[in-house]
C-alpha cells in the first residue's frame, strides 16, 4: 500500500454511529469496541432512541470520561432503526461514517481495514466481512462470504451484481459527503428492514466500491433473548409483509435508477434467500399463518416478469415460487421445506406429464421440472433418506438415495462419504465411506455404523484452548453431511432427510466409561436434516431435563 494511503487511513477521519433502545446490558460494550479502534475514529455518536432503562445514563457517564463520545437522546421512540441512524447522520462531522448496533461489536482493526481500502482506492463505500455469532454457543457464520474472499475494487456496483445480496449497512464505511450529496437516508419511523432500502439507495447512486476480506463486524445473534431481533422474530405474518415491502422498494429504487442488472439480481436474491428462508419454516406455522403467507406471497410474485423465471430455472427458490403461483392454497409444505434447505432436496413423488415431461406433481403439471434433465449432477436436488437403528453393539445408519428422473442411474452412484460435523465448531468426526447397492424399488442403499463415543469425545474436547461444546453444559450437536460419489468422478454434497417414526428413534441413555452416562437424542433440524444432540455426564443430562421442563412450563 502507498505510504500516503497508510498515513491517511490512520488519521482521525471516521465517525461511528451507535444506535440503541433499552439495551443497557450491551450498549457500552458496543461503544467501547468502537473506541478501541484507535485514532482513526474521530467521533462516536451514540443515539439513544428514548430508552426507559439505564442505557442513556450509562452512555452519559462514559461520555464524561471519553471526549470522542457524544450522546444524543431522542425525545420520542421511533419504533425502528432508521430514524436514530438518520439522527446520527445529521450530527456526524467526520469525512467517513459507519454504523454499529448496540448489541453488536466492531472487531479489532475493522476501521483501519475499511478506511485504508476507501482511501487507497478512492472509494465512496468500503465493505468487509460480517460474521454472525450465535450466542451463547459462540458459533460464527460468515455473512455473504463469497463477496469478501479477496480484495476487490469496482468502478460501479453493476460490475458485481451479487452485491445486492449484502443488504447490511453495518459492515460498510461510507464517505459522508457521498451520502449527503445523493440524499441517501434510511426510511423513518417503525420501518422494518430499513437497511434493505438504504443499501438499494447506495447502490442506485453508483458508488465506487472497495471490498476487503477482513472481519469488520460481529453480528450477535441471541435466539434466547426476551426480545428477539427483527431478523429473528419471524413468527408473525407482519414480519413477512414488512420484508416483502422492503424488497419491493429496493427493486423499484434500483429500477428507477436504471440499474436494471442490479434490479434483476435483487429479484433473484428474494427468491433464493428470503423465499427459501420463510418457506423452510412455513410447515411449523399454524394454518392461519400459512394461508396468509401463501396469499401474500402469491400477490408479491405476481409482479415478476417472465424473464425473472427463465434465468437459472432449476434454482430451488424459483421452483418454490412457481409452485406457489400455480396453487391458490398452501400445499406440499414438506416438499417445499426440503427444497428450501441448503443444499436443496427434492422429495418424491417424481411425477410426469402425459408426454413424459418431469413435473412437480400429477395435479400440478404446469410446474415443469424438465430443466433437471440437463443440470449438472453436482447441482441436482438429490434426496437421501436416513434411518438410525440402535443395535446391541453401536448404532446403524441406513441411507437410501432416491432416483431423480433417471439422472442418478445414468451418473452411476458408487459410494457415499459420511461425516458428522460439529454445529458450533465446524470440525468433523467419525468419517466413513459406504458402498451403494441397488434396491428393488429403483433406489440405492448404503449402511454404516455411528461411533457415538467418538462424537461424544469430539464434542467435549475443544482445540486451541476453547471448548467444542454448546455453552457450559457439555451438550454438543452434530449434523450429518454426505458426499455422494458417482462413477465418472462427479459428486454431490447433501444432507440427509430424516424419516419420522421408525427412522427417528427416541432419545436413549448410553453407558460410558468416561462420562458414566451419555444422553443421545436424534432429531430433525428445522430444514428436515438429521442431527444428533449429545449430553455427556449427569450435568449434561440434567441440563436437557431442565430445558424440557422450561418448554413444558412455557406451554402451560
Amino acid at each position: 500500500m502507498r505510504p500516503h494511503a497508510t498515513h491517511t487511513a490512520r488519521a482521525p477521519q471516521v465517525g461511528v454511529i451507535v444506535i440503541g433502545y433499552n439495551d443497557a446490558a450491551h450498549v457500552t460494550t458496543a461503544v467501547r469496541s468502537a473506541l478501541a479502534q484507535g485514532p482513526a475514529v474521530r467521533e462516536i455518536v451514540a443515539v439513544d432512541d428514548c430508552s426507559t432503562d439505564d442505557s442513556a445514563d450509562l452512555l452519559a457517564r462514559l461520555a464524561a470520561t471519553e471526549p470522542r463520545l457524544r450522546l444524543v437522546r431522542r425525545r420520542v421512540n421511533s419504533g425502528g432503526c432508521g430514524s436514530p441512524r438518520n439522527t446520527g447522520l445529521d450530527r456526524v462531522t467526520s469525512p467517513y461514517v459507519m454504523f454499529l448496533d448496540s448489541d453488536d461489536v466492531l472487531p479489532p482493526g475493522a476501521v483501519d481495514a475499511l478506511l485504508a481500502a476507501a482511501t487507497g482506492a478512492g472509494a465512496d463505500v468500503a465493505s468487509g466481512l460480517c460474521v454472525r455469532r450465535e450466542l451463547p454457543e459462540g458459533r460464527e457464520v460468515p455473512w455473504q462470504a463469497s463477496l469478501y474472499a479477496a480484495h476487490a475494487v469496482f468502478e460501479r456496483p453493476a460490475q458485481r451484481p451479487r452485491l445486492v445480496h449484502d443488504t447490511l449497512c453495518v459492515n460498510k464505511l461510507y464517505r459522508t459527503d457521498f451520502l449527503r450529496d445523493h440524499g441517501i437516508r434510511f426510511p423513518e419511523g417503525p420501518f422494518l428492514y430499513e437497511d434493505f432500502v438504504f443499501t438499494a439507495r447506495v447502490l442506485a447512486a453508483g458508488p465506487r466500491l472497495a471490498l476487503v476480506p477482513d472481519r469488520v463486524y460481529v453480528w450477535h445473534v441471541r435466539r434466547s433473548a426476551g426480545r428477539l431481533s427483527i431478523s429473528l422474530d419471524r413468527a408473525d405474518i407482519t414480519n413477512w409483509r414488512a420484508r416483502t415491502e422492503a424488497c419491493r422498494l429496493a427493486y423499484e429504487i434500483l429500477l428507477g435508477a436504471e440499474q436494471k442488472e442490479l434490479a434483476r439480481a435483487a429479484r433473484a436474491k428474494f427468491l433464493e434467500h428470503e423465499l427459501r428462508m420463510y418457506a423452510r419454516e412455513l410447515r411449523s406455522r399454524d394454518a392461519q399463518y400459512q394461508h396468509a403467507w401463501w396469499a401474500h406471497t402469491r400477490m408479491y410474485l405476481a409482479d415478476y416478469e417472465a424473464s425473472d423465471w427463465t434465468h437459472n430455472p432449476t434454482a430451488p427458490g424459483r421452483l418454490i415460487g412457481r409452485v406457489i403461483l400455480a396453487s391458490p392454497e398452501p400445499r406440499d409444505l414438506l416438499r417445499l421445506r426440503d427444497l428450501a434447505a441448503r443444499p436443496a432436496r427434492l422429495l418424491p413423488p417424481y411425477a410426469h406429464a402425459p408426454d413424459g415431461t418431469p413435473v412437480w406433481s400429477a395435479d400440478l403439471p404446469q410446474v415443469t421440472l424438465e430443466p433437471l434433465l440437463t443440470v449438472p449432477v453436482r447441482l441436482l436436488p438429490l434426496t437421501v433418506d436416513a434411518e438410525l437403528r440402535p443395535r446391541a453393539r453401536g448404532t446403524l445408519l441406513r441411507l437410501r438415495l432416491h432416483e431423480l428422473y433417471g439422472r442418478v442411474a445414468r451418473a452411476g452412484p458408487e459410494e457415499v462419504e459420511v461425516e458428522w460435523r460439529h454445529r458450533t465448531r465446524g470440525h468433523t468426526r467419525d468419517c466413513r465411506t459406504a458402498r451403494f447397492a441397488p434396491a428393488l424399488d429403483g433406489s440405492w442403499s448404503a449402511e454404516t455404523t455411528v461411533d457415538l463415543a467418538a462424537l461424544c469425545a469430539g464434542g467435549t474436547s475443544g482445540t486451541s484452548g476453547t471448548s467444542g461444546t454448546s455453552g457450559t453444559s457439555g451438550i454438543s450437536t452434530w449434523d450429518l453431511r454426505l458426499r455422494v460419489r458417482f462413477r465418472n468422478g462427479a459428486y454431490r454434497e447433501v444432507t440427509a432427510h430424516t424419516l419420522t417414526g421408525a427412522g427417528l428413534p427416541r432419545r436413549r441413555i448410553m453407558v460410558s466409561i468416561r462420562y458414566a452416562v451419555v444422553l443421545v437424542q436424534p432429531y430433525a433440524a428445522p430444514s428436515g436434516a438429521l442431527a444428533l444432540r449429545m449430553a455427556p455426564g449427569l450435568r449434561g443430562v440434567m441440563s436437557v431435563v431442565r430445558g424440557r421442563l422450561r418448554r413444558l412450563l412455557h406451554c402451560l
